[in-house]
């Protein structure tokens, strides 16, 4: 069948398997382009392991330094005339050129915050890796059921009162005004449950106590803080929230494990359309704003690039660069005066007339249908595919 996306405001309900692919690929020649990873890890668990900066991640383990890497993903494979996930094809894509290289890479398809899910992959790494030497938790979810059945629900909203500012209408790329509802005190809390820290702490514990983590591993998470334009919805919103306590836990983790020498870090990387961001509102104009800023400056990065960054410049398997605070800046290019300066200037003028003057409208667009492998150079997507791609280490439910 010919495979065309259907977006649905900020989703796309289908993905090209040939598309992915090549996008992996393009992400792997990156990799092994710019790579320069001293020390780097060599057995690596990867929470989030499908898309976005994960993906990026993965990629960068495997194929900067030669790692081994067990994914946990959350994905559906194609069913009938019905796609599968992008994050599915990204996966299939990925152990492929694993295999070629001789890199061992599995994946566990299932709900990572289950302890059934920790129980089976903990298993995995006691029959094939012994212990891990990097957890990296880059898991994005609208929703978490813990151990007594609760089910939490996050939400992306601004806090204290509602915040009204320039939005993007993803329909027809027009701009207005769009005001944000401030969340109750639950919605708050049940958001800090979905995207706070206590998961990525869980796990850590469970590795720990299985004896599955190597003495002075390193793990870190992936946040994100932006500017003081996006501060209302974002920083100070609930996914803020769920951030901060995300940065509180890497402190925890450094407290409790020391005795095992487990180091845990924050990343804060640079403002990019992934499947998460593309949700938040007003924030994608901003993106497309900033885009086109940082474009015009050289200083533009996807998540592969980010990710290299991390990895060989920020020296997170060594001394890690941080901040006062302990956190490692991949968005310090993104947060430069300059850039700042320009991004602000070009808000206060931006509208549905020039959109395409002070912004990179179609710079963001492409990246979102790339994100589900459509508009890659090089793809012929009038071919007739099978929608369906295996999978052959995959376990859990699917």
């Amino acid at each position: 069948m010919k495979i065309s996306p259907k977006v649905r405001e900020f989703l796309c309900l289908t993905a090209h398997p040939q598309g992915c692919r090549k996008n992996v690929e393009d992400q792997i020649t990156y990799v092994k382009k710019h790579s320069g990873v001293e020390n780097g890890p060599k057995k690596v668990l990867v929470i989030g392991s499908s898309t976005g900066y994960g993906l990026a991640s993965r990629i960068t383990a495997a194929f900067g330094c030669g790692a081994d890497t067990l994914g946990v993903m959350f994905e559906r494979p194609a069913a009938g005339k019905r796609t599968a996930t992008a994050g599915w094809y990204n996966t299939a894509a990925f152990e492929q050129a694993a295999a070629r290289e001789g890199l061992y890479a599995k994946t566990v398809n299932a709900d990572a915050f289950s302890r059934e899910v920790k129980d089976q992959v903990i298993q995995l790494i006691k029959k094939d890796f012994g212990k891990v030497d990097a957890v990296i938790y880059s898991l994005a979810a609208p929703r978490r059921t813990t151990e007594d059945g609760t089910v939490y629900q996050s939400v992306l909203k601004t806090t204290g009162e509602d915040f009204t500012n320039k939005n993007l209408n993803l329909k027809d790329n027009t701009i207005s005004e769009k005001t944000i509802e401030a969340a109750t005190e639950e919605e708050v809390k049940a958001t800090v449950k979905v995207m706070g820290g206590e998961d990525w702490k869980a796990w850590i514990q469970a590795l720990t106590d299985a004896d599955a983590i190597e003495k002075g591993a390193v793990t870190f998470a992936y946040s994100y803080i932006g500017p003081k334009l996006t501060y209302p919805i974002y920083f100070e919103g609930t996914i803020g929230a769920a951030k901060k306590h995300l940065h509180k836990t890497a402190g925890e983790i450094n407290e409790e494990f020391s005795k095992d020498g487990i180091k845990a870090y924050i990343s804060v990387n640079k403002g990019l359309v992934t499947q998460a961001s593309s949700a938040i509102p007003i924030v994608p104009l901003y993106m497309a704003v900033l885009y086109r800023v940082m474009k015009e400056k050289g200083l533009h990065e996807g998540c592969i690039e980010q990710i290299v960054r991390l990895f060989s410049e920020k020296a997170v398997f060594g001394q890690a660069k941080t901040d006062e605070q302990g956190l490692i800046r991949l968005d310090d290019w993104e947060l430069r005066p300059e850039v700042q300066e320009e991004v602000e200037r070009r808000w206060e003028k931006v509208c549905t007339e020039n959109v395409q003057e002070y912004s990179d409208i179609d710079g963001y667009w492409d990246d979102f249908y790339q994100m589900f492998g459509f508009r890659m150079d090089g793809v012929d997507y009038e071919e007739d595919l099978d929608p369906s791609v295996d999978i052959p280490s995959i376990s859990g439910q699917e």
